[in-house]
């Protein structure tokens, strides 16, 4: 990987660009801490403007060959990447849970889906196929294509280091693109790896770059004039402001913001059933997920029992360093991140909630590192600080409701729409509320509704900025443009001038 040692012995995570490892001249620095233990790893580079304009204007060098590669080349390089990132998956969990803290088997689950979205654009042959109209008009055919955009550029979070950069690039690049990666400076190395691997896989030089950084990188992605498209994944006020500066400089923009995801639990719902989703997508990746289930919206009699069944479950819960074997949640990012988490639980109670479950409590907050255990707020309302807020830590909300329609009014005027989930055995209800949910994406019995890779990630109001979802079919529209092109070989017999408007005949 571009890592480098420093004199006192803590590696530099540094930049990728023109198929190699190398380090930054800014002189400015990040520090990457250990969440487990609370130490510092590695220090990151942070780029300057010009290096981020040394990796654009080398993008946009292979661009010029990237985009003529014949279509079998590219599908050959990404099922190389394939089978490098699957020989791989054990590395490159390590280093997910090294620097971010999500337990082993979870980052496992990281690499699986992202390599999902590699396997995706191995059909790029068929994905990129356009259409044709013989005979449009007398001896006229027309037919559509879609053709690259130019250099990319993918901006993504801490959370998910390796599978969202994977929801980026290999369209990306499948398509003819060529891409530049600013990862979240949180948890940095696993760029440099894939990176790696994909150089290994036959990638040319150029064709996918990494510049680490912090707001200048990220600003002079946004209004560099030779980038054509941004994605980004993180939370509603940035990707609001990277939308707009981004489409203010004339680039295409996928802006993924945050998230309040609601699971709507019905009366005749599987109790058990229901209570283990909730815990799942509550506190797994100790619920640093922009598709956990951050709020229970309980409907009725359900809620008593449906508490008493979270709570027995979340005294099961084992917290503790990623990388030891049996653990189910590890730790938050950063310290900072922690305590900011932690305060919503003081916020809740002085906003009249009640604190069922304090997580603060758990003996795994006495030990090194940014652990919190998992938190229960009952009696939740509209508001209050807890929901109105993306908590983005392992803080489950209950909200009761007398009925399916106070629950899903709830559901709809809240300003996220990312994704939401109805627990019930009435496919009348189910169906019913897949029909008048405000998001975009919904699980029916289904806590997580990710869809897989062949469909398109993403939500509405307030958690998606621009007008596409990502990866999957609008990937591929997202990463190209189409061209109709109208076509008529010479026959001397059939030209005239005729200066009206065209009219097929």
């Amino acid at each position: 990987m571009a890592t480098a040692d420093t004199a006192a012995g803590v590696r530099t995570v540094n930049h990728w660009i023109g198929g190699r490892p190398v380090e930054s001249t800014s002189g400015r620095s990040g520090v990457v801490w250990d969440p487990a233990t609370g130490e510092v790893q590695a220090h990151v580079a942070f780029a300057s403007a010009d290096e981020v304009d040394r990796a654009v204007a080398d993008s946009a060098r292979a661009f010029t060959d990237w985009r003529a590669t014949p279509l079998s080349r590219r599908s050959e390089i990404l099922f190389r990447l394939r089978e490098l990132v699957d020989a791989n998956r054990r590395r490159i969990a390590e280093l997910l849970t090294s620097e971010h803290g999500k337990t082993l088997p979870d980052a496992m689950g990281e690499v699986a889906r992202g390599l999902e979205n590699i396997e995706f654009a191995c059909g790029i042959p068929n994905l990129l196929k356009g259409g044709f109209s013989e005979q449009a008009s007398r001896g006229v055919d027309v037919y559509q294509i879609r053709q690259p955009l130019g250099v990319v550029a993918g901006i993504t979070p801490f959370n998910f280091p390796a599978m969202v950069p994977m929801w980026m690039f290999a369209n990306a690049i499948a398509c003819g693109n060529t891409f530049v990666l600013k990862p979240s400076e949180k948890d940095p190395s696993v760029s440099l790896f894939i990176a790696d691997l994909l150089q290994r896989a036959g990638l040319p030089d150029g064709v996918f770059n990494v510049v680490q950084g912090d707001r200048i990188a990220v600003d002079r992605l946004l209004e560099h004039p030779d980038v054509k498209a941004v994605s980004f994944v993180g939370s509603t006020p940035v990707a609001k402001a990277i939308y707009e500066t981004a489409t203010r400089n004339g680039k295409r923009v996928q802006a993924l913001g945050g998230a309040k995801n609601h699971m709507l639990v019905l009366p005749d719902a599987d109790l058990e059933m229901a209570a283990d989703a909730a815990i799942s997508a509550a506190y797994g990746s100790a619920g640093e997920r922009c598709m956990a289930i951050s709020v229970v919206v309980a409907v009725g009699k359900v809620a008593d029992p449906l508490i008493d069944a979270i709570r027995e479950r979340m005294a099961k819960i084992r917290t503790g360093p990623g990388m030891d074997e049996g653990n189910e949640m590890g730790p938050l990012i950063t310290r900072e991140h922690r305590d900011k988490v932690a305060s919503y639980l003081d916020a809740a109670a002085a906003d009249g909630a009640r604190v069922a479950v304090d997580g603060r409590n758990d003996p795994v907050c006495n030990r090194p590192g940014f652990f919190l255990g998992a938190s229960l707020i009952d009696d939740v309302k509209p508001g209050m600080r807890c929901y109105e807020d993306e908590i983005f830590g392992p803080v489950l909300s209950v909200c009761r409701v007398d009925s399916y329609d106070e629950g899903l009014r709830l559901i709809n005027e809240n300003p996220f729409g990312n994704g939401t989930a109805i627990f019930t055995r009435d496919g009348g209800a189910a169906r019913q509320f897949q029909f008048d949910c405000d998001a975009g994406m919904v699980g029916i019995n289904v806590p997580i509704p990710v869809p897989v890779a062949y469909y398109s990630f993403g939500g509405w109001k307030g958690s998606l900025f621009g007008d596409l979802h990502m990866y999957g079919p609008e990937g591929v529209q997202f990463y190209t443009r189409s061209k109709v092109v109208t076509s008529r070989w010479p026959d001397p017999g059939t030209s005239k001038v005729d200066l009206g408007f065209p009219q097929n005949r």
